[in-house]
Order: C-alpha cells, then structure tokens, then sequence
C-alpha cells in the first residue's frame, strides 16, 4: 500500500509556486485556448505573462482587435523569431529570412490576451526576444486527450521524457524568467508559457537573472490574409475554428455549455455531411453510407500513423479522395477552409499566402475534378475555373419558362447507352436461353471450357447450343431510385428533335433549384425512358392509362410497354418488377428483360445519371462554358 502523502512536504508536480501560476500549453491548439479561456475566467489573476516576443506587442494587439477576422504578423529577419507553433520561410539562399506570425482565435496565447481583457488583467510580454527562439521538437500527445484526462495528467504525463536542453534553451529561459522576476511583487500572475519550455523556465526563475541584451525590430507588417489560403496558413483549420469564436462566448469559469460544438470528432462528421450536400449539388452524386463508414475507419487509421487520435485536414481530405473521389475531397478541403468571417475588404493589405511561406515541411495533395488534355487546351492545367454569379439571382434572372430543351452532346452519351443496353439486353436473353450439351456430332457454338474441366474426370467435352433470339430491343427504362420518400419531383417528357433521338420521360430533382449558369440547372436522374421512334409520346406522367401504377418507375415500365413497338423492353434497375408486369406485357405482347443496375459500370452510371435543363435553345450557345 502507498505511503500516505506528508502534507508539510511541497507538491513537486504542482505549476502554484508563490504569486506565479504556470499554465503549460501547446500553441496554436485549440483544446488548450479552451483551458486558458476557463482558467482565466476562473482564476482572475492581476498579471497575465506570456511566452510571446515583446517586439511584436504593438502589431499582436492591433491583430487581437481585429478579430475575429485573421491577421498575420510579417517582418523580415536573418534569425530565426517565431515560437512554437509558428515557422519561418526563407526568402533567398543569403540567410534573409521572413518570418509570418498567424493571429488565430483558437491559439491559446491569442486567447489568453482576449480573455486578459475581459477580466482587466494586465498583459505582459515576456519574451524579451533577446536570442534568436530555439525551435524545440514538439513531439506533444493529441491535445484531444484533454476530453477525457485532465490538463495536470497531461502536463505530469509529457513531463517524464522531458527534452534535452541547449546553451539556446537556457539562454531563452533566463530572459523570460528575468522578465517574470521585474513583474509587480504584489501581483498575482499566470503564465502562459509553451510546454516544451516549461521546466527550463521554472529552472530559471529559482535564480535571480540578470538583464540580457535587447532588440529593435523595425518594418513590421500587418496584413490580412486572403479568405481563400485560410486553409494553408492557420493551426486549425477555419471550419473549426470558427466553430470556437461562436463557443467561446458561452464559455465561462463554471460552464462548458455547447462543448460538443468544438468535439473534434463530432466536428469531423458535420464536415463530412456539409460537404456530401455541396458535392451532391455539384456532380449529382450521393455519398453512400458505406462510404461514410470507410471514411470513418480510414481517417481513423491515418491518424494512428501521425500518433494522433484525431485526423488532421489534410488527413481527412485524403480519406474523401481515396474512399470517394478527387471531386468529393475537392468539397471537404473547401468547406474545412470556410471561414465567415474573414473578409477580403479590409483596412489592411489583403494578401493571399501559401503554406510554404507560413510551415516548414508542409505536405502537398493535387486535387482535380477533370483531367485536363494538352492537346485541346494550351494554356495553364488544373481545374477548369466554376462560372460564378456576379449578384446573388443574376442566372435565376435568365428564367423565363417558355420552353425547355437539354443539351445536344449530352444526348449523344445517354443515346450511347441506350444503344449499349438494347445490346445487353439481347445478350442476356441469349445467355438465358444457351444449354450446354455434351460433344456428340457437332461443336454447335464452341466449347464450354468451364462445363468440359469441371468433368474432365469423366473424360467428356461439352459444348454449348446458343439459341437465337428473334426480335429486337424497343424501349429503355432506368431507374436509379424508386424514390419512396419523394425526392425527385420534376416530372416532364420531351421529344426526340430528330429521327436517331429517342423520346424521353423521365423524374429527377428540380434543375432550376440548382443553378450552374444563366437559365441553366443541372439536376440528378432517379429514373427515365427511352423510346424509338421519336416524337410519338405523350405526356405519360398525365395519361390516365397509367394511373394504377404505384410508383413513378411503374408508371415509366407501363409506358415502355404501351410505346415500345419491338417485342423487348429493357428495365435496368435494383431489384425487378412486380410480377403482375410479365402479365401485363404478355397482353401488350411483349416482354421485360430485367437487367440488375449493380452489372453497369458505376463510373458510366454516375456519369448518365446527371441531367442538365436549358431554359430556352438560346442558351445552348452558352452550356459548354458551364457543363464539365
């Protein structure tokens, strides 16, 4: 049994030492702005010190006035200046380095000063920037741990292999520790120091120091970084951090109302289904929910190799790429990069920086929704630039409703396929009606490998006797989804504008409720027909003939049959029909050929089952330059 604990012995672990309250942190984490936050409110210290540079004060105030918008501190420097948490970048090969310090409102340091102003706390300062800041390894744990373990078990856990120590190390230690020791003596201060530098400071502070050489930084920049690189340049990625902004104002010493707000896991899955509706929109495409479940485990298992219990971004847009495809990753690097309230108008230069000039070491990812070909297109490769509107309603303007067309290349591919079902529809009666036989007289249609080695031990050769099929394919039905739950409620048919066009009846989403350019939508199939010859169907979503069918897709089936004038009807779909069809087919004196969805390619399928709809033939002239 443990000895009982002396109550007259000091407590080594404790971070209380005098007026000083250590608060150990690790920059530019969210989990740790949220401790600085609550631990302030709680605590109300006088002082409020942080291991920031005291060169920097004048331009990290500016920035904390200007949030929640983000700011970026830059200035030029042959030494290395940023903390723990920050990089540099170097400009040239002379040594010259710029260094740019993002202004974020979930790093705990950048916390600490917004949550010092509220309880009238003072902010000092402690780095003296006296030294060029040695660059510790941060080999920190996942600060997610602090949802399930206190901040004390997480500081006294990394506090056991503590970090070697350089003549750097002290040197920086002693300036922060001689800037503590001027701090007022009847002042109670908290400070917020990183953890990795933690014991070389409380080392330092049981000595007195003296003062140390001091710096002037001159040209120091304030600028404000373009919306569109927030996801390259900031520790935690905007959609999360933004997130925190609207937290933290319900975050107080006692409660921790909407924490699941900022659970990074739960974050994680909002993310995934913010971006599965934009990617939807977009392609017409549904993220399945086996996929979902991949993309759970592969994230995950991405993670465990960083030594991490949560996935980073740019874990997380590898995981969309690999389980679903580059258009999906391309929505979730989007979305996660999404933040409201940063603004390209401001009163500061607007840049737009790259992650190479904020990290060391950053990693890359190319995501393109469409390979692109030299041959066609001379200019610079990469994604074909997205038509925007220049107002919000400018296309919706363009509507007028007089007439409706669809998009002539787009009807030459889905002819295509109805041509490749007519064909695969034949194939699979003729395969229902080959009988396999053994060699007597005749090889009939050629040998049946798989039938003559499964009874090579009788020492037998069989051979297969296809029979012909008489007649031909007519009409063509699709169904993608039965659409039980009443989704897909734009029900239209349009006729062939030639003789090789088919008519068409088909339901899908509404195409004017997503707009991809003037008069254009673009909306996704759950089912159509096709029929030859053109321009002999009516309205079949208003003919009374059909009115006992009960679905939209037995409505088409009962419409293939009445307009097909060829003896087969092809129905492609999940499961067959009812069948009381075979009956009702009998009596049009036809015949269903089931095909199961499930044997097409689902890359062709992905790609027939989106439709677009121009509102008017005039704006054919103008859909190549929106429909990729």
């Amino acid at each position: 049994m443990p000895e009982p604990t002396d109550p007259s012995l000091p407590d080594f672990s404790s971070l209380q030492r005098g007026r000083f309250t250590y608060l150990p942190v690790v920059p530019g984490r969210l989990e740790f702005a949220v401790e600085v936050r609550r631990r302030i409110l709680s605590e109300r210290p006088d002082v409020v010190a942080l291991e920031l540079p005291e060169t920097l004060e004048g331009a990290y105030l500016e920035a904390i006035r200007r949030l929640p918008q983000i700011s970026v501190i830059f200035y030029n420097d042959t030494t290395l200046g940023a903390r723990p948490g920050q990089s540099v970048y170097a400009e040239d090969a002379d040594d010259d380095r710029s260094i740019y310090v993002p202004v974020e409102p979930a790093d705990p340091f950048v916390e600490a000063i917004r949550s010092a102003g509220e309880v009238g706390a003072k902010v000092v300062f402690a780095d003296l920037d006296s030294t060029e800041r040695p660059h510790v390894p941060d080999t920190y744990p996942d600060p997610y741990a602090l949802r399930t373990i206190s901040h004390k078990q997480y500081v006294e856990a990394y506090r056991l292999y503590p970090a070697s120590r350089t003549p750097a190390i002290e040197a920086f230690a002693q300036a922060v520790a001689w800037k503590l020791q001027g701090a007022d003596p009847g002042a109670r201060v908290m400070v917020v120091v990183s953890l990795n530098m933690l014991d070389p400071v409380l080392d330092a502070m049981e000595v007195p120091q003296q003062e140390p050489a001091r710096r002037r930084r001159e040209q120091l920049h304030l600028v404000n970084p373009h919306p569109d690189c927030l996801g390259e340049i900031t520790s935690e990625y905007p959609y999360l951090q933004e997130r925190y902004e609207r937290f933290r104002a319900m975050l107080t010493e006692t409660s921790m109302e909407g924490d699941d707000e900022i659970d990074r896991r739960r974050v994680q899955v909002k993310l995934f289904r913010e971006a599965e509706q934009t990617f939807e929109l977009n392609t017409g495409e549904k993220v399945h929910a086996w996929q979902r479940r991949l993309l759970a485990k592969y994230s995950r298992n991405l993670a465990v190799m960083n030594r991490d219990l949560t996935a980073s971004l740019f874990d997380l847009t590898v995981a969309a790429r690999s389980i679903v495809d580059e258009n999906y990753a391309w929505e979730v690097w989007e979305t996660a990069s999404r933040y409201g309230p940063q603004q390209t108008a401001s009163d500061i230069p607007t840049v737009n920086i790259s992650g190479d000039e904020i990290w060391l070491n950053t990693r890359r990812i190319r995501l393109r929704r469409r390979l692109p070909s030299t041959k066609r297109r001379m200019g610079r490769l990469g994604l074909k630039p997205r038509k925007k509107e220049r107002f919000p309603g400018e296309w919706a303007s363009e509507l007028n409703g007089a007439n409706i067309c669809s998009y002539p290349p787009e009807d030459m591919v889905i002819e295509n396929f109805g041509r490749y079902l007519k064909k695969k529809g034949k194939s699979v009666l003729s395969e229902e009606r080959t009988t396999v036989e053994p060699f007597t007289a005749s090889l009939l249609d050629g040998i049946d490998l798989r039938e003559t080695i499964r009874n090579w031990h009788d020492g037998k050769i069989f051979v297969r006797n296809i029979q012909k099929v008489h007649g031909e394919v007519g009409s063509v039905i699709v169904i993608f989804d039965e659409d039980r739950d009443g989704r897909y409620n734009y029900l239209t048919t349009w006729l062939g504008e030639h003789q090789n066009e088919s008519d068409m009846a088909f339901y899908s989403t509404a195409p004017f409720d997503h707009l991809i350019g003037p008069g254009i939508g673009r909306a996704e199939y759950g089912g159509f027909l096709m029929s030859l010859p053109a321009r002999r169907m009516y309205d079949v979503w208003a003919d009374p003939d059909y009115d006992f069918a009960e679905s939209k897709a037995e409505r088409l089936l009962l419409a293939g049959l009445d307009y097909s004038i060829q003896r087969y009807v092809v129905y492609v779909a999940a499961k067959p029909p009812r069948s009381v069809f075979r009956n009702i087919a009998a009596r049009y004196g036809r015949t269903i050929v089931y095909v199961p969805i499930g044997q097409l390619s689902p890359v062709t399928m992905k790609k027939i089952r989106v439709v677009h709809v121009l509102d008017g033939y005039d704006k054919r002239a103008i859909a190549k330059d929106v429909i990729w």
